[in-house]
């Protein structure tokens, strides 16, 4: 009977000595994400040990550890740009209309000035989902058979950041082809060509996409793979060597003959031999231009060459 007696006394000797539970602070969504013009809930829950009224901030930090964070909620209003589209339900904070400024890290502060440990915190990540725009695409109208060909499709607005997907003749392009000229990264949006072939030839496009709305495509290009024309090339090439031999052995000869101890006889040889060989050189390098670039270039009038003195043996 005794013992018994002796219980409650003991009992309350317990509840002084055991530490009672602190000012606890924990939030039920640590990452919240919302679609850009909505509404974001970033909830606040505590529990106190004493204190049934303790105080309640909200603070946003700046992305750095060094600077200091920007008042949210304070003095029981909100501050700033938040004043007037954000309320209070408990300590969850309620945003309406978020935006692209409103991302970031935020912290749940709760002071509770009776508890013998009196600040607890928690803290929320909001991402503000924001779909992707049309991309800008890159793509090259022609090309050569056998030439590298890079086509890009970037875009920047989209959070998080898109992945691409691209198209030739409105078939999705896959991401390991067998036996295939090309390689593409979906991350990037690069479409790389080592070795184009004739049948390469086809209408590209891009399309960019992200959980945060409906994917955006650019315009579609044509591409054509031209032949490398070789024949016309080498005719070119030959022409010139041409040109050069017989302008260096009719200018040996002249020398050899005494033409050049005549000041005008010299210079009538050599502007005829440099006028032949620049219409060559010009020759070839328009053979080389309409197989190189992706369009045809410009007429260019060919100049005249008249002679000016009139030359006698």
């Amino acid at each position: 009977m005794e013992n018994l007696s002796t219980f409650p006394f003991v009992f309350v000797i317990l509840l002084q000595i055991l530490p009672s539970a602190p000012v606890t602070v924990f939030t039920t969504a640590p990452i919240v994400e919302v679609r850009e013009s909505q509404a974001a809930s970033l909830s606040c829950e505590f529990k106190t040990e004493k204190d049934e009224q303790p105080r309640i901030e909200w603070k946003k930090t700046r992305g750095t550890s060094s600077s200091s964070p920007d008042f949210v909620y304070f003095g029981e209003e909100f501050r700033k740009n938040f004043k007037g589209r954000a309320s209070m339900r408990g300590a969850t904070v309620v945003l309406e209309g978020v935006t692209q400024e409103d991302a970031g890290e935020y912290r749940c502060e709760v002071s509770a000035a009776l508890d013998n440990v009196q600040l607890g915190e928690a803290n929320i990540t909001l991402i503000v989902l924001v779909p992707p725009q049309i991309p800008l695409c890159e793509i090259p109208s022609r090309a050569l058979t056998g030439a590298a060909v890079e086509m890009r499709c970037r875009e920047h607005h989209g959070v998080p950041a898109a992945t691409y997907t691209w198209y030739k003749d409105k078939k999705a392009l896959h991401l390991s082809p067998v036996n295939s000229t090309y390689t593409l990264n979906p991350r990037t949006g690069v479409l790389m060509f080592t070795s184009v072939t004739k049948t390469d030839t086809g209408q590209y496009h891009c399309e960019a996409r992200n959980k945060a709305g409906p994917p955006k495509s650019c315009e579609g290009i044509h591409m054509k793979i031209d032949d490398l024309n070789v024949p016309a090339i080498i005719g070119g090439v030959v022409v010139v060597c041409l040109v050069i031999a017989l302008c260096t052995f009719g200018a040996f000869y002249a020398h050899r003959h005494g033409f050049f101890s005549k000041h005008r006889g010299r210079s009538f040889w050599i502007t005829q031999c440099q006028g032949a060989a620049r219409i060559s050189s010009q020759n070839l390098h328009r053979t080389e231009d309409m197989n190189t670039r992706y369009s045809p270039p410009p007429e260019e009038k060919q100049q005249d060459f008249k002679h000016t003195h009139s030359f006698m043996l």
